[in-house]
């Protein structure tokens, strides 16, 4: 079944197949072209092309991109051009590269070998079926896709993370691009996982975001690889982490963000639940806070208050062990999991004495 998208809502991958095969077409019929349909894993699509020109006999590029659609995605509006050179070879046969922009893998743990263009299995595949019963006899096309502001685009990705350098990634499972930001958020940040596994990473520190990671790197001299960001899905990555093998690690961070495990909230999106407050009244209570500091914590509109309430009245550093004893007893009681729980303060300053060195 055609589908026209006009462009909306397919992936990386799509477009780069879209590409490619307007640049081969161009090269065998010499004609404009505007729109190319292309086989996905699923659909069949109609996709437009922003600009194809011939570059010699047997060579040209297609330039086209992704629509914006109903997801804060960053790949949104990017030029993705494929150049396809025709040259002669004994088989007929797809070679696909990646130029300017198209991110280099440099950690193991990906789909994707080291040292190869970040351009994702599926991907490939879509651009070799599609391409293949087109090329001529005795003929290969030797595919480069490019992605000029795919530099600076990456800094906004997973990528460096990830040991993806130089650029992003061609991506797509099915070829179409759903309006669902947190699925496609946690798929790439759990590769995080997998990449401290082939790194060989035993001890990994899990953080909230990216202040988390360079305070950790700060007080405790650790590499970076050790760090894995797991934004506010806690809860998932902690599931994800038992699944492939990792039992014991630390869980580093401000106390505002971390809190909210001690309670059970293993999403820690504000939008989703909050319950700070809650939770540190709770804990200051089983630590003999008066009535009036209860009032006072009540009254209180941020976590860095509530701490200069605690300890003005001495309590800061038994509540904060407290609050520690109790994530890892909720993590433990959910995942399985033995946790080191640090926490800090806005300025980085611990706040439990209730953990192992890392």
């Amino acid at each position: 079944m055609l589908k026209n998208f006009n462009s909306t809502s397919v992936t990386t991958g799509s477009i780069a197949t879209a590409t490619s095969l307007a640049a081969l077409k161009l090269i065998l019929n010499n004609k404009p072209i505007d729109q190319v349909t292309i086989q996905t894993p699923n659909n069949t699509l109609n996709i437009l092309i922003d600009n194809c020109e011939k570059l010699d006999s047997n060579k040209a590029k297609a330039i086209s991109h992704k629509f914006p659609y109903n997801d804060p995605d960053v790949t949104v509006n990017l030029d993705i051009i494929s150049t396809v050179e025709l040259v002669d070879f004994k088989d007929q046969k797809v070679i696909i590269k990646g130029g300017e922009g198209v991110g280099i893998v440099t950690k193991k743990g990906l789909q994707i070998e080291i040292n190869q263009p970040a351009i994702n299995p599926v991907p490939k595949k879509m651009i070799k079926n599609n391409l293949k019963y087109l090329i001529p006899k005795n003929k290969t096309a030797i595919v480069t896709i490019s992605i000029p502001q795919g530099r600076e685009i990456a800094k906004k990705t997973m990528n460096p993370k990830l040991g993806i350098i130089n650029g992003i990634s061609i991506l797509g499972t099915t070829g179409i691009a759903r309006a669902m930001s947190s699925q496609a958020y946690k798929s790439s940040i759990v590769k995080q996982i997998d990449v401290a596994i082939a790194s060989n990473i035993h001890n990994p520190i899990f953080v909230p975001g990216n202040i988390g990671e360079q305070l950790a790197i700060k007080l405790f001299n650790v590499d970076k690889s050790q760090i894995i960001q797991t934004g506010n899905y806690i809860g998932f990555m902690f599931k994800e982490a038992k699944k492939k093998g990792y039992n014991n690690f630390t869980l580093f961070g401000h106390i505002g963000k971390l809190i909210k495990v001690a309670g059970g909230i293993f999403n820690t999106k504000h939008a989703i639940a909050d319950g700070r407050k809650e939770i540190m009244i709770t804990h200051a209570a089983l630590c003999g806070a008066s009535t009036n500091i209860i009032k006072k914590l009540y009254n209180s509109k941020t976590t860095e208050e509530m701490l200069e309430i605690l300890n003005n009245n001495n309590l800061k550093l038994d509540v904060c062990n407290n609050i520690a004893n109790s994530i890892i007893q909720t993590c433990k009681s959910r995942f399985d999991l033995k946790l080191n729980v640090i926490l800090v303060d806005i300025k980085g300053n611990l706040l439990n004495n209730n953990f192992y060195p890392i």
